[in-house]
């Protein structure tokens, strides 16, 4: 595969990743100037992830119709209009809804990333180096988001965070349009009954969270046994109900939603104490997320080897365990000391990530690895923006420093007995043994 195609791919990816995590930096300054409380914070970070997660295999799918190669040039675009839009933002509701958008495009622009790769790549060998390039450019989007955030708030506001993104997005867009053949199509149509009761259940799901709306909760259990009805009926589904009759599958996709949750719902509380409570600069706390981060992309290869080697038991209790006890540092948060370090929650992430997606698609067919990856992926992403959600509402305003700190100390516990749970669930479900089918990708 050339080079220059590679780059490209692993571009589009990476900045897909970066903006799940490199707003969280922001959030202060950008609340500030924009006048946002706690609950538009929040929908700055789910408007992304919430969109995303909805999206995804619906992306994944409308490439399989219509041809990847239009598809990922269709969410760049769209990707790069809405980052234009969220860096002109004058006002809360105005960024929400462009970091919305931003999800369309990058659900649009994530899954065929991946199949280009696979299209372009027919000998297996070259395509193993290319996607274990792409897993781990991918791996390096999550600590290089604080971090980048960090820099470019500290040294222009927060506004460039989006900015950035809008002549990166013209190269690849170019490069695409240049380097990409037009690939083979899957005759089918699109799920989109599937796709909007999914869109509906999660978005009303968050809203009911973080606004404390007890009609959102009811439509979005509605919504999502409609959705359940209509996958079940579908004759080209957009979740493959029969992928999770097995155990070590919804195990393992159930697990992987308990990392999500906690992991980027702590980042959201962790960053706000660092800056609202400790009143770190927005480098400062860049760095101070290095040791959440950085774990994954040192731990991840690995995890991978050890997978291979014992199967996904092993590492995923040892990172669920090593997570939780992690966890314990919320316990010893307060008003005024130094900030303790997440490194146990970002080992335990790091043992995990491989060896949960390598027991969410070790029993599906072959021919099904790839949708059945897609399919955790997309449990990742949402349970994710339900995580942003509850610990927001659980922390509550960081403006009020002790109720705040209190908060905190809850989720450390109920974030630990979490983990212990799902650890106790990969020793019933994940099996001793498991063949990688796919590549795992972080986030």
């Amino acid at each position: 595969m050339r080079p220059a195609l590679l780059i490209t791919l692993c571009t589009g990816m990476f900045l897909v990743q970066l903006d799940v995590t490199v707003v969280n930096v922001a959030l202060p300054t950008l609340g500030e100037q924009l006048h946002a409380g706690l609950t538009a914070l929040q929908w700055v970070v789910d408007g992304y992830s919430v969109v995303l997660a909805a999206l995804l295999l619906a992306g994944g799918a409308l490439g399989d119709v219509l041809g990847h190669r239009g598809v990922v040039l269709t969410g760049l675009v769209v990707f790069g209009v809405a980052s234009a839009a969220c860096g002109f933002a004058q006002s809360a509701s105005w960024l929400i809804a462009a970091r919305a958008v931003q999800g369309i495009g990058a659900a649009l622009l994530l899954p065929g990333t991946l199949a280009v790769i696979n299209q372009q790549c027919p000998d297996p060998s070259t395509r193993a180096r290319a996607l274990g390039v792409w897993a781990g450019v991918s791996a390096l989007a999550l600590p290089a988001g604080p971090l980048l955030g960090g820099v470019l708030v500290s040294l222009a506001g927060w506004r460039p965070v989006f900015l950035l993104n809008v002549p990166i997005v013209v190269a690849a867009a170019l490069a695409v349009r240049k380097l990409v053949q037009p690939g083979a199509r899957t005759p089918g149509r699109i799920d989109l009954p599937g796709a909007t009761t999914a869109a509906l259940a999660l978005g009303a799901g968050v809203y009911a969270v973080i606004g404390h709306q007890a009609g959102a909760a009811v439509i979005a259990v509605t919504a999502a046994a409609t959705f359940v009805v209509i996958e079940h009926r579908s004759a080209d589904p957009m979740l493959p109900l029969g992928l999770l009759k097995s155990r070590r599958t919804a195990g393992a996709t159930t697990i992987s939603g308990a990392m999500n949750f906690v992991g980027l719902g702590a980042v959201l509380v962790f960053t706000l104490y660092l800056q609202s409570v400790l009143h770190l600069k927005p480098l400062d706390a860049g760095l101070a997320l290095l040791p959440l981060f950085l774990p994954l992309v040192l731990l991840g290869p690995f995890s991978g080897r050890l997978t291979a080697k014992l199967g996904p038991r092993p590492p995923i209790i040892a990172g669920l365990l090593l997570g939780a006890a992690g966890l314990s540092a919320l316990l010893r948060v307060d008003t005024a000391t130094t900030y303790p370090t997440l490194l146990g929650l970002g080992a335990g992430m790091g043992l995990l990530t491989a060896a949960v997606v390598t027991a969410a698609v070790a029993d599906a067919p072959p021919e099904r690895a790839g949708i059945a990856g897609g399919v955790n992926n997309a449990a990742r992403q949402a349970a994710g923006a339900l995580g942003v959600a509850v610990f927001g509402a659980v922390a509550g305003d960081p403006a009020n420093r002790p109720a705040f700190v209190h908060g905190l100390h809850t989720l450390g516990v109920i974030a630990a007995a979490l983990w212990l749970a799902a650890a106790a669930l990969a020793a019933v479900t994940t099996g001793p043994r498991a063949t990688a089918n796919a590549v795992a990708r972080p986030g």
